[in-house]
């Protein structure tokens, strides 16, 4: 007899999803407001992001062939969510929206309104929506999107069987393209002729200047997203960053997107891979080895150090190193935690490490998520010249112990020993002086200022989001600017001293499991900021679970929690089953009080009973 019924309804807990609320408004959509309920019958994948976190623009990318394949029934809508000040600006969103290729809605939500309403912790959280409102599925960090398509196909044919499934054209509407010679350049490099390399970081070029800085030589690449050598009008990059020169007939280039190092044959305009493999490192994946087949992460900028290429890997939060003799790469300091930690190499810890430059006693990097300028010296212990850790942020000059930057994304050693730092979310060119440990401002109203190029007694300056280069006179006297500091707009969490529960909700997607053929399958770090915070409950181990202890005498401060967990398919007949990494770093803002919580729920995956 055949059994013609339907299937069985899944069983997963739902939630109402709250409205959608954002004071800047929604952005590709043609002008048009949504709500949720104008989005009811599809499947809705909200993405809370925030343009400075590489985490985030990782997800973006993760997302591109699931928007693609499932097109008639998802809906994802960006909900940016900001971190620094800079980011609630409508403008800087708007910029960062065609600057990453975001080829969804985006809600700007500068006052982190909805971010409050779907109790978000962390840079990035994935929400889903089912067709009929409901939350299903909440994911923080990396990785989940493999969970998400297999959850989609689940509520597509859930939905279509139960009649409330919607199929059609999307909100998204693309916005004008702009006819500028460069888009969001990235980085600047001036070549042996007196030329300029520029990385047109959102049109996946690399372009040539003239002297002028302004007219255009040649293009290098053929314009759209890929991975190809080549001769320069066939190959292709993704998001290109960061440029060094090799020798007089080479350039090497960070190719972002592409998590890989790429080398560019300046006579021949020929372009071929150096280092990576085009996929993106992951925990547990080798950390050393032949260049070509060792997976990178967001590199985002590269300098010539010690003999090596030193490449700063924004997307794991360390410095590696490509020896051009042997063709190896390897990590060169960090551990992965994301925080500013000084001392030998190996136990730093960095916050996207966005750029580099060399002197030669010194590697001078831009920490950008501390707002920090730091170093290597020639022993490979690092040093902090100024910045605090990842909350603190500013403009403000004077004795290094107290200044500020606010999310630099570039560093410039300057002729007398100091260096220029790109100071992006500010708006300005910065200096460092190592002599007299001050800092004081080179110059103001620049636009997103992500590298800046020495060119005789002048510094050309790559202005990204005014997409140019700008060459200034460098200064005899500092501009005087008045004072600001800022702390994170994140709300704290208000927990209660002494015993805190510390849970770290992990669900396997279905159809997988733990895997557990190596031993424990997950991993969590805790620590504070102060250490003082913590009186017990700090460190490593495999329990999602860990009971904290907090020091009555500290009000306030930060606690970090990076957590990793691996699942498989669940396929006894499958010899070699696919297995994915899902992880999260949150830095959590806690004030001590009586009422406070005594427990603390992080959603790694699934969703907190």
């Amino acid at each position: 007899m055949n059994d013609s019924s339907p299937a069985p309804t899944p069983r997963r807990a739902r939630v109402r999803a709250p409205e959608l609320i954002g004071k800047g408004g929604w952005l590709n959509t043609g002008d048009k407001q949504y709500t949720l309920a104008d989005l009811r019958g599809r499947i809705v994948i909200l993405d809370f992001w925030t343009f400075c976190c590489i985490n985030c623009l990782h997800v973006l990318d993760e997302l591109r062939e699931l928007e693609e394949k499932h097109r008639d029934t998802v809906v994802v809508i960006g909900v940016h969510s900001p971190k620094f000040v800079h980011e609630a600006e409508h403008d800087a969103v708007v910029d960062a929206v065609e600057r990453y290729g975001v080829e969804h809605p985006v809600l700007d939500d500068p006052e982190l309104a909805t971010w409050k309403q779907y109790a978000v912790r962390a840079w990035p959280t994935l929400v889903v929506v089912d067709p009929e409102g409901y939350v299903v599925a909440q994911h923080a960090g990396e990785g989940h999107v493999h969970a998400i398509e297999r959850l989609v196909s689940e509520l597509e044919a859930e939905h279509e069987a139960k009649g409330t499934l919607r199929r059609g054209d999307g909100p998204y509407v693309a916005p004008e393209p702009e006819p500028t010679a460069l888009r969001f350049p990235g980085k600047a490099v001036l070549l042996p002729e007196g030329t300029f390399l520029v990385s047109d970081t959102t049109r996946h070029q690399l372009v040539e200047l003239a002297a002028d800085g302004e007219t255009v030589v040649r293009r290098i690449g053929s314009g759209t997203r890929g991975f190809v050598d080549g001769p320069a009008d066939t190959a292709a990059f993704c998001e290109p960053q960061g440029l060094a020169l090799l020798d007089d007939s080479s350039v090497v280039v960070a190719d972002t997107v592409n998590h890989a190092l790429r080398r560019l044959d300046l006579v021949s305009g020929e372009v071929t891979t150096l280092a990576g493999t085009g996929r993106q490192w992951w925990q547990g994946s080798p950390t050393a080895g032949p260049a070509r087949e060792v997976d990178l992460s967001s590199p985002w900028d590269v300098a010539l150090f010690g003999g090596r290429v030193w490449i700063a890997m924004a997307g794991v939060h360390q410095l590696w190193a490509y020896d051009p003799v042997d063709a190896t790469v390897a990590v060169a300091a960090g551990t992965t935690n994301e925080g500013l930690v000084d001392g030998p190499a190996a136990e730093a810890w960095f916050a996207q490490p966005s750029g580099l430059a060399a002197t030669p006693e010194r590697l001078w990097l831009a920490d950008s998520e501390t707002s920090a300028l730091r170093w290597v010296d020639a022993d490979g212990v690092v040093h902090t010249a100024v910045g605090t850790g990842l909350f603190d942020f500013g403009h403000r000059d004077g004795a290094a112990g107290q200044a500020l930057f606010q999310h630099p994304l570039g560093v410039t050693a300057l002729p007398d020993g100091s260096v220029a730092v790109s100071d992006t979310y500010n708006h300005a060119l910065r200096r460092f002086d190592p002599a007299t440990g001050e800092v004081t401002t080179l110059a103001t109203d620049l636009r997103e200022p992500s590298d800046a190029v020495l060119v005789g007694d002048d510094i050309v300056v790559v202005e990204s989001a005014r997409h140019r280069l700008t060459r200034l006179r460098l200064p005899e006297e500092a501009v005087r600017v008045e004072a600001v500091a800022h702390r994170t707009q994140r709300a704290a969490t208000e927990v209660a001293p002494g015993r805190l529960r510390l849970d770290v909700i992990f669900e396997a997607p279905a159809g997988q499991k733990l895997d557990t053929r190596y031993g424990p399958s997950t991993r969590l770090l805790v620590s504070s900021t102060p250490p003082e915070l913590l009186l017990s409950g700090e460190g490593a181990d495999t329990d999602l679970t860990r009971a904290l202890e907090l020091n009555p005498a500290v009000r306030e401060g930060v606690l970090h929690v990076s957590a990793m967990a691996a699942s498989c398919d669940d396929d006894p007949a499958n010899e070699y089953p696919a297995c994915h990494v899902h992880q999260q770093d949150w830095g959590v803002p806690v004030v001590l009080t009586e009422s406070g919580a005594d427990r603390l729920p992080l959603v790694l995956a699934g969703l907190d009973a």
